[in-house]
């Protein structure tokens, strides 16, 4: 209330009544030194803020990040305390200057110029907010995503979108990103290819935190209250990202904490229909990969960054799912190891379809496995990628929360999508039975002409990795 009747004053000085001036030149010239008095007064006031502003500085004790340790340092002789001192000063003196030349001129400036005049200078004086550093929290993120029209998760793709170029549009657009990309420490667990989906990736970064006044920037084990009190980030994300992606949950994290060289173990679960396949032998050659072995016959070659192909499998899992379609059931395969190489999963997955086609013997798995008998993999076609899922991937001491108002959210909409594509699965249900109704069956009843198998150990192999590195030396 008090600024607000210094303004009426003010206004009342810088802006008089019109009929003031038909008094002649004693009533202008007594005006003038009550404008004059009123702005060496505001002079004086501007001087004690400029020196109350700069006491506050000097007491200021500003953070910035160590790229060594990964936490945050406290600094008093921050080169950005002289710069805001610098600003201060800067303003400060360049309103005192415009006011004298004011005063100089002689001329009387209405109240809507001098607005004008004020909101010039504050666009180009000191911004406190440029002086305040936003607090900031590493923390890591559960993310969901159905992978169909995505070209894989990293934004390093070549085409777009990707998940991750979504993401960070969504953190951009509500202002949680506050450095940019690399200087955020981002890092991601899994690197999904084109139409690969997943319930389960993780992706760990700095991020705007509201725990500023904590004293828990970088902290992990803060306190479940004071994680309460933190920025809700599934839902302030959910609210802006696209129907096809999801966070699921969030939890604080240790600043060394990276989301690929971090994690444990990775569960991949990959969805199909059973029809004639046989089980029992998929489930049996299925056993035979677990345990540590090289597996270059099962993957695609990256020759340029691996050069070790030994992976640890976990365990190995057939189950059956609650779906159906007329006479057939949907199965599951899940597959747990602690990495993965390049499209491993959809060649393991490829080979046991084989062998529950009858068209090679579990045994063709030891055969693969053996890389003294069999060093190059022989040429086959990668199972499709479409009901391939990343399931989860586990760390030590992360768990993952989620506000309640968040869950609903979150819950709601995943009922609605499913809603919507059992809708669309529904039209072609219709559209089948509709052929099944109208189309003589007589006419169709003629032998399919299959397809001669070849037996992968009769098939040609592609290159070893050590001539591939040699041909791509050569390229380069």
């Amino acid at each position: 209330m008090a600024e607000e009747g210094d303004d009426k004053r003010q206004s009342a000085v810088l802006d008089p009544p019109m009929e003031i001036f038909d008094g002649g030149d004693d009533l202008i010239s007594n005006l003038l030194q009550c404008q004059l008095k009123s702005l060496q007064t505001r002079v004086k006031e501007l001087e004690m803020e400029n020196a109350a502003l700069l006491s506050q500085i000097s007491n200021c004790r500003c953070q910035t990040l160590d790229e060594n340790s990964g936490g945050f340092v406290v600094s008093s002789n921050s080169s950005e305390i002289e710069e805001s001192r610098r600003l201060i000063r800067g303003s400060c003196e360049e309103e005192e200057v415009s006011k004298n030349e004011e005063l100089q001129g002689g001329g009387i400036k209405s109240t809507n110029q001098i607005k004008k005049k004020t909101r010039k200078k504050s666009s180009s004086g000191c911004n406190l907010r440029s002086i305040h550093h936003h607090a900031k929290r590493h923390i890591a993120l559960k993310v969901m995503y159905f992978g169909k029209r995505f070209y894989g998760f990293a934004s390093e793709a070549q085409m777009d979108p990707t998940v991750e170029s979504e993401i960070f549009k969504a953190l951009k657009q509500t202002r949680l990103l506050v450095v940019d990309k690399e200087s955020s420490r981002y890092s991601r667990c899994g690197r999904t290819d084109k139409g690969v989906s997943s319930i389960g990736q993780v992706i760990a970064l700095f991020l705007r935190s509201n725990l500023k006044d904590k004293g828990l920037h970088a902290n992990y084990e803060s306190p479940k209250e004071l994680s309460e009190e933190e920025i809700d980030y599934v839902r302030v994300l959910n609210r802006v990202l696209p129907n096809d992606i999801r966070v699921l949950g969030w939890c604080p994290a240790p600043t060394d904490v990276h989301a690929r060289f971090s994690c444990l173990s990775r569960e991949y679960k990959y969805l199909f229909w059973r029809d004639n396949l046989d089980i029992s032998a998929m489930e049996k050659a299925g056993k035979k990969f677990v345990g540590e072995h090289d597996f270059r016959n099962f993957c695609k070659m990256d020759a340029v960054n691996v050069h070790n192909y030994r992976r640890h499998i976990t365990s190995f899992e057939i189950s059956t799912c609650d779906e159906r379609s007329e006479d057939s059931q949907l199965w599951a395969m899940t597959i747990k190891g602690s990495a993965f190489l390049w499209h491993q999963v959809r060649c393991m997955v490829a080979v046991l379809f084989m062998i529950g086609q009858g068209l090679e013997s579990p045994s063709v798995i030891d055969a693969l496995l053996d890389t003294n008998k069999i060093p190059r993999k022989p040429q086959y076609t990668m199972a499709p990628e479409l009901p391939l899922i990343l399931q989860s991937c586990e760390f030590e001491g992360l768990n993952f929360i989620c506000s309640p108002d968040a869950e609903q959210g979150l819950k709601e909409h995943l009922r609605n999508e499913f809603k919507t594509y059992k809708l669309q699965s529904a039209i072609f249900l219709e559209a089948l039975m509709s052929c099944s109704s109208t189309t003589d069956g007589s006419l169709l009843n003629h032998d399919k002409k299959k397809v001669a198998h070849i037996p992968l150990m009769s098939r040609p192999t592609e290159r070893e990795a050590d001539s591939k590195n040699q041909n791509i030396g050569a390229a380069e």
